[in-house]
């Protein structure tokens, strides 16, 4: 299952992406300036929970994928068991 960068939704996938790498290099910054505990651990929370998100739509949009693939019958080979474990797999890793 690949994806595909012109989707749009991939694209918001990008966009998170790169601002959770800015809010990253923002508690780096924070953390060599000695800034407060709080602030800190409330930037990484933030990064943690940008991160989060674009795992999950980068799963949703394989989701859609392969539902599509099987619809059309194109499976690449895979069955729907190895399949389903896969992406099963996939959500566990962020779980």
């Amino acid at each position: 299952m690949e994806l595909e960068l012109e989707d749009a939704p991939l694209r918001a996938v990008l966009n998170r992406l790169r601002r959770a790498q800015g809010q990253i290099s923002g508690v780096i910054r924070m953390i060599e300036e000695g800034r407060d505990c709080e602030d800190v651990v409330t930037q990484l929370a933030a990064a943690s929970r940008a991160l989060d998100r674009a795992g999950f739509a980068i799963i949703a949009t394989g989701l859609q994928q392969c539902v599509a693939d099987i619809e059309s019958g194109r499976k690449n080979g895979e069955d729907t068991e190895a399949m389903r474990a896969r992406l099963e797999k996939l959500f566990l890793s962020l779980a």
